[in-house]
């Protein structure tokens, strides 16, 4: 599976978000009023409120900003893998987004490259597309898809492949690695927590070492995808 495309043209990638404000109270009115109609379907558990939801505010590119952005490339000689990783994070998400875009255009613009992410076509391709338009960006050539028919479309999500085409099935990062015999990338925090980490506990740099760990974990996915082991700590760069 997947020995027929090249890794050393992929980028792969995982994003995190939190809420634009660090509380329900915090929100401005006229917000506060659309987000109580966009989280009416959040809040089906009996007792749930408006502001009790508002962490989970961050899931959508309305309400929501990038704090991380943290990518991935496999590079190779021999038969032998390097995987180097790098992150775009912060508190400015013009900024880290623009960071990214220029990276993206200059070194993955070429016929062939790809972007590859867990649940990425569901929810980090759209997100990163979104708040580019929404923050007045040009949005990067690989996730630009407005009128590309499907086969010029080059985005990989790791989850999808995992379907087989079962449209139904929904299987998260941390249990397919677990199925894989892939170290759980959630040993500190999970994405439930992102939010806090950031508002409350001022620590963006805890989140970036979290998304890195994603990023790794997806890579892994994709050389069991094709049957090839696992890197080693030694063959995974920080840059």
């Amino acid at each position: 599976m997947l020995q027929h495309i090249d890794l050393t043209k992929i980028l792969v990638l995982d994003i995190e978000t939190v809420p634009q404000y660090p509380s329900f109270m915090d929100v401005p009115e006229q917000w506060q009023k659309l987000w109580s109609k966009k989280s009416n379907t959040l809040r089906k558990v009996e007792g749930e409120s408006e502001e009790s939801v508002y962490p989970r505010a961050g899931i959508y590119a309305e309400f929501g900003k990038i704090v991380c952005i943290s990518c991935g490339f496999f590079s190779s000689s021999g038969r032998t893998y390097q995987f180097r990783v790098k992150s775009f994070y912060g508190k400015d998400e013009a900024q880290l987004l623009s960071d990214f875009n220029h990276m993206l255009e200059r070194h993955f613009s070429e016929p062939g490259s790809s972007l590859c992410a867990h649940n990425g076509k569901e929810f980090d391709y759209p997100y990163i597309a979104r708040r580019c338009l929404l923050l007045g960006l040009e949005i990067p050539s690989l996730l630009d898809i407005a009128g590309k028919k499907p086969w010029e479309v080059n985005l990989l999500d790791t989850m999808e492949l995992w379907k087989f085409g079962d449209y139904k099935n929904y299987t998260s990062l941390e249990l397919l690695a677990a199925s894989f015999g892939i170290p759980t990338p959630k040993d500190d925090i999970d994405g439930s927590q992102v939010w806090r980490v950031f508002w409350e506990d001022d620590d963006v740099e805890r989140i970036k070492n979290y998304c890195q760990k994603d990023v790794v974990t997806v890579a892994q996915l994709l050389l069991k995808f094709r049957n090839e082991a696992l890197l080693t700590e030694e063959q995974v760069i920080l840059v």
